[in-house]
């Protein structure tokens, strides 16, 4: 039995530097600290910050005053900002830079009377966040169906230039698509951001290779993390063995085990610790063996 691991496999550099910022503020103080929203989509990580005293609230309005709040790698739209302020919160802000470039350049484009359209997954924290900064011209676009009504809202707006950024996370091949697709349908001036992080690009390429050259593939991480599911969602179309599982006991884990693949591959997604990757590893392993 052959494992091949993907290299780009768990923590992207946003999320790390969120997880080990957190940990050095538990060094120095475990009262009233609190992360707007689960600090990374993996449930062992959000229960070890638990049991250390971090409690996650999802709305900047459940946290006492004069609390200490960390901001994730997701980013926040300006007004949790200065709601924190009014009830004297203390703002520990571990956005992801490339998150944080993208809010600027949504702010300059808005400030520049241009029309946002952003690619993204309207749900999405991050999507959330960046809207916010957006202003009231612009839309969000997560699949082709939405174009036809952004690009009404954009004539509505009677502005004369659209500008186009994605969520960090995005599908390349979806944003792509989505973005040939507004070219196709308006006459005018539009600057193109392709702000997918280039960790995401290359892991999503990674996993497409991978995904065609084994028998099994096995997706790691959390199942509410988007990223995560997209990995899963590009396996699906090139291995029919492809499962997505959060640790090592995943009931689709020991299933699949059973069928003796000879060539396995690992992936795993930006939320996901090594310390769950190898767990993984070692029980196929052991079953193998």
């Amino acid at each position: 039995m052959e494992i091949i691991i993907g290299k780009t496999a768990g923590f992207c550099f946003g999320v790390k530097n969120a997880v080990n910022k957190t940990y050095e503020q538990l060094e120095n103080n475990t009262q009233n600290l609190y992360c707007l929203g689960e600090l990374v989509h993996n449930e062992k990580i959000v229960e070890n910050l638990l049991k250390k005293g971090v409690k996650t609230l999802d709305n900047i309005n459940e946290i006492p005053n004069d609390s200490n709040v960390i901001i994730r790698a997701h980013g926040v739209e300006p007004d949790t900002y200065h709601r924190a302020k009014e009830k004297n919160i203390s703002v520990i802000d571990l956005t992801c830079p490339k998150v944080t470039k993208i809010h600027e350049l949504a702010e300059n484009f808005a400030k520049n009377n241009y029309y946002i359209m952003l690619i993204a997954e309207k749900k999405h924290p991050e999507t959330i966040g960046t809207k916010g900064f957006c202003g009231k011209n612009s839309s969000i676009i997560e699949n082709i169906e939405d174009v036809e009504i952004a690009i009404q809202c954009f004539k509505e707006s009677k502005l004369s230039n659209i500008a186009i950024i994605a969520q960090t996370t995005f599908s390349v091949e979806k944003f792509n698509t989505i973005v040939e697709n507004i070219k196709e349908k308006v006459d005018c001036n539009i600057e193109i951001k392709n702000t997918i992080c280039n960790a995401t690009a290359v892991r999503q390429q990674e996993t497409e290779e991978l995904s065609k050259k084994v028998e099994l593939m096995i997706v790691i991480g959390g199942k509410n993390s988007a990223n995560t599911k997209r990995l899963y969602d590009i396996c699906c179309k090139n291995c029919k063995n492809s499962i997505l599982i959060q640790n090592k006991n995943d009931d689709d884990l020991i299933n699949a085990i059973k069928n003796k693949y000879e060539t396995i591959g690992i992936m795993a997604g930006a939320s996901t610790p090594e310390e769950s990757i190898n767990e993984v590893i070692e029980y196929i392993k052991n079953i193998g063996g």
